[in-house]
C-alpha cells in the first residue's frame, strides 16, 4: 500500500487627514435573483448590482426543523445532554435549552434561562426519555445539531412560541410609538399558551394582517402536534420550509424592487405563496424566460467564484485576506497597491474605510458566523479610530444576521460576533482540501523527498541492493535534480540503485518504498535501450520557478527532453540518447506535432 506521510505542524509623519467620505449609503435598488434547477436552488440578493448576499440549497435544512429525539446520555460535568433525533449524530441539548416540565410558579413560562443555568440537568432530564426539540444550529464538521425544547414557529410577521406567554418586540424597530402600539396589539392577539414576538416586518402592518398571521402559525402548530402522536421517537416531526420559502418570508419585504426567478413551476409555486403571506408584494415577482442563463445574465457567476478566494482585493489597491477556522474566522486588512496621495494616515484612513465596506459585505455573502476577528491597519489618531468604528457599524446595520461590534483594541483589533445557524456558504459549496485537511498549506517537494529518504535509510538493514520508489511527479523531479545530480548523490550515499517512477494519481504527500536487488528492477522496469523510439506525454516541469518541459512515459518513467518546449500538452515521439535508471534523456520527434494530452 502506499505510505502517505502523516501531516506535520512548524510549530510616522503626520498630517491633517483628510475627511472621510460620507458613510454608507442606502443602495438605490435591491434586487432577488433565484436559480432553479433539480439538484440546487441558488439565490442570490444584488443591491446595486453588486453581490452582498448568496445562499444555495441542496439537500433538505434541519436547521428550524421540529424532531421527536430519545435522550442518549445526560453529563452533569457539562450540563448537557445529547439526544437521537435520527440524523447521523446525536444532537446537543444545553440545560440552559431545556423548559421543565413542571406547573405552578415554575411553569415554562416564567423560568427564565439564567436561573434554568443554576439548575442541574439530571434533574430536567434522564436517559431514554422523548423530546420535543428543534434544531436552533445545523451540524458542522464533527459536531452535532444544537437542540431546544423551546419551541418556535416564524411566520411572515410574528414568531409564535408555544409554551410562552410573553410578547417581544424586534430591536430593530426603534420608534417608540410603533413598539408601543405592536406590544398592545401582541397582548391583545396573542393565543392562550403561545408567546409572541414582534418581527421587523410588524413594523406598520395592521392588525387584520397580525392576526391572518397568528391563525396560519396555529393551524400549523396543530398539526405539528398530531404529527408528534402517531410518529416514534426518533424521527423528524416537522420540516422547515425550502430555502426558496424562506426567502419570500423573511426576505421579500417593501424594501425589495422586484425578485426574479427562472423557473415557470417555481414562479407558480412563489406566486401562490406570496400572495397568502405577502399579497402585496406579489407584483414584484417575475418569471425571467431569456436563453442566457440567469445568474449570467446579471454577472453573478464571476462574483460566487471569489466565494473562494483566499484573498479579495478592493478597488483602491488594497486587500483583505480571508481566513474561515473552526473557533473563528480571521480577516486581515492590507493596504497593498494602494499609495494614496497625501500623506500616510490618510492613506490607511482610506483602506479602512473600504475594507469596512467590503468586510461587511463577505460577512454577508459568505453568512460568516460566530467570533470575527479583523486586523485593520494600525492607526493613531483616535479620531481616525472613531471614524472608522462608526463607518462600520453603519455599514453592519442592513446585515440581517444579528452582530456586535467591540472597540478597537490597543493591537488595531476589532473583534465581533454574528449570528449564524449552520454552514457558512463557502463550507456549504467546497469540501476541506484531503491533503492538507484544511490547513491551507501542504509539504513541500524536499520535504517529502527527505521522508522518502529516511524511509531509505531506515531499511538499510534488509537484505538487497536496490529501492523502487513510487511517489508524485515533483517529487520524482525534486529528487532526480539538474542532470541527475541530487539522485546520483543519494546512490552514491546509500550504496543502493534507486528506480524512481512516478504515480500521477498520488497526493502530493503520498510514496510507496519497495526493497528488492538492481538484477531483479532492472527485468521488471528497464526496458529501454538508447536510440529507441517511443511515445511520452509532454508536461511543465512541476518545479517552482521551472520552465522547462519534460515527458513522462505511461509506466512514469522520467524523460529529459532536449528543445521540448513546443511540444508541452502534447503526446510525442522522442528518441532516446543517454538511460539511467531513473530517468532518460531524449529528443523530440517533430515538436509539437503529436497528439494532445488528455
Amino acid at each position: 500500500m502506499a505510505r502517505k506521510a502523516p501531516l506535520k505542524t512548524r510549530t510616522t509623519r503626520t498630517s491633517r487627514p483628510l475627511a472621510p467620505r460620507p458613510l454608507t449609503r442606502k443602495p438605490r435598488s435591491v434586487e432577488i435573483v433565484v436559480n432553479c434547477s433539480n439538484r440546487e436552488t441558488r439565490i442570490a440578493v444584488l443591491e446595486d448590482r453588486q453581490l452582498m448576499e448568496y445562499r444555495v440549497e441542496r439537500e433538505e435544512r434541519v436547521v428550524g426543523s421540529i424532531f421527536k429525539g430519545i435522550v442518549q446520555n445526560v453529563l452533569p460535568g457539562m450540563d448537557a445532554a445529547f439526544v437521537d433525533i435520527g440524523l447521523e449524530r446525536n444532537a446537543f441539548l444545553y440545560v440552559g435549552d431545556i423548559i421543565p416540565d413542571e406547573g405552578g410558579d415554575n411553569s415554562p413560562a416564567s423560568v427564565r434561562r439564567s436561573e434554568l443555568r443554576r439548575r442541574k440537568i439530571k434533574e430536567l432530564i434522564r436517559p431514554g426519555q422523548e423530546l420535543m426539540v428543534q434544531v436552533t444550529k445545523g451540524p458542522r464538521g464533527t459536531k452535532g445539531a444544537r437542540i431546544t425544547t423551546r419551541i418556535s414557529l416564524p411566520g411572515r410577521y410574528l414568531v409564535m412560541m408555544p409554551e410562552g406567554n410573553h410578547v417581544g418586540v424586534s430591536r430593530k424597530i426603534e420608534d417608540r410609538k410603533e413598539r408601543d402600539r405592536l406590544k398592545k396589539l401582541g397582548d391583545n392577539l396573542m393565543p392562550e399558551g403561545f408567546g409572541l414576538i414582534m418581527r421587523t416586518e410588524c413594523e406598520g402592518r395592521t392588525e387584520a394582517e397580525l392576526k391572518a398571521d397568528i391563525q396560519f402559525l396555529q393551524q400549523l402548530w396543530n398539526q405539528v402536534m398530531e404529527s408528534a402522536k402517531k410518529l416514534r421517537a426518533p424521527s423528524v416531526v416537522h420540516r422547515d420550509q425550502t430555502l426558496l420559502y424562506r426567502t419570500i418570508r423573511d426576505v421579500l419585504g417593501d424594501e425589495i424592487d422586484h425578485l426574479v426567478i427562472d423557473d415557470p413551476d417555481e414562479y407558480e409555486k412563489v406566486s401562490l405563496v406570496a400572495s397568502i403571506v405577502a399579497p402585496k408584494l406579489r407584483d414584484k415577482i417575475q418569471l425571467y424566460d431569456r436563453e442566457e442563463p440567469i445568474f449570467d445574465h446579471y454577472n453573478i457567476e464571476k462574483d460566487i467564484d471569489t466565494l473562494m478566494e483566499h484573498k479579495v482585493w478592493l478597488k483602491a489597491g488594497g486587500y483583505l485576506v480571508v481566513d474561515e477556522m473552526e473557533a473563528l474566522t480571521a480577516i486581515d486588512i492590507n493596504t497593498g497597491k494602494q499609495v494614496g496621495s497625501t500623506s500616510l494616515s490618510d492613506t490607511i484612513l482610506r483602506t479602512n474605510l473600504e475594507a469596512a465596506e467590503e468586510v461587511g459585505r463577505q460577512l454577508r455573502l459568505r453568512d460568516m458566523g460566530g467570533i470575527i476577528v479583523i486586523d485593520f491597519i494600525d492607526m493613531e489618531s483616535v479620531e481616525d479610530k472613531k471614524k472608522l468604528i462608526d463607518h462600520f457599524e453603519k455599514v453592519l446595520e442592513r446585515d440581517r444576521a444579528r452582530t456586535r461590534i467591540g472597540k478597537i483594541s490597543s493591537l488595531g483589533l476589532v473583534e465581533i460576533t454574528r449570528k449564524r445557524t449552520g454552514e457558512s456558504v463557502t463550507e456549504s459549496i467546497t469540501n476541506i482540501c484531503p491533503t492538507c485537511q484544511g490547513r491551507g498549506r501542504i509539504a513541500s517537494n524536499d520535504t517529502v523527498g527527505l521522508w522518502i529518504e529516511r524511509e531509505m535509510r531506515r531499511r538499510l538493514h534488509e537484505p538487497g541492493t536496490a529501492f523502487y520508489i513510487e511517489a508524485h511527479p515533483t517529487v520524482v523531479e525534486t529528487l532526480i535534480g539538474a542532470d541527475g545530480e541530487e539522485l546520483e548523490d543519494l546512490e552514491h550515499d546509500l550504496k543502493r540503485g534507486l528506480y524512481l517512477r512516478a504515480n500521477f494519481d498520488f497526493d502530493i504527500d503520498e510514496f510507496e518504498v519497495t526493497g528488492g536487488t538492481i538484477e531483479e528492477f532492472d527485468s521488471t522496469a528497464m526496458g529501454y535501450r538508447r536510440a529507441q523510439v517511443l511515445e511520452c506525454n509532454v508536461r511543465r516541469s512541476g518545479l517552482d520557478g521551472s520552465d522547462r518541459a519534460i515527458g513522462w512515459t505511461d509506466n512514469g518513467y522520467f524523460v529529459e527532453l532536449k528543445e521540448g518546449y513546443d511540444a508541452i500538452g502534447h503526446r510525442v515521439k522522442v528518441v532516446l540518447q543517454d538511460i539511467r535508471r531513473s530517468f532518460a534523456v531524449a529528443d523530440v520527434i517533430l515538436p509539437g506535432s503529436g497528439k494532445p494530452v488528455s
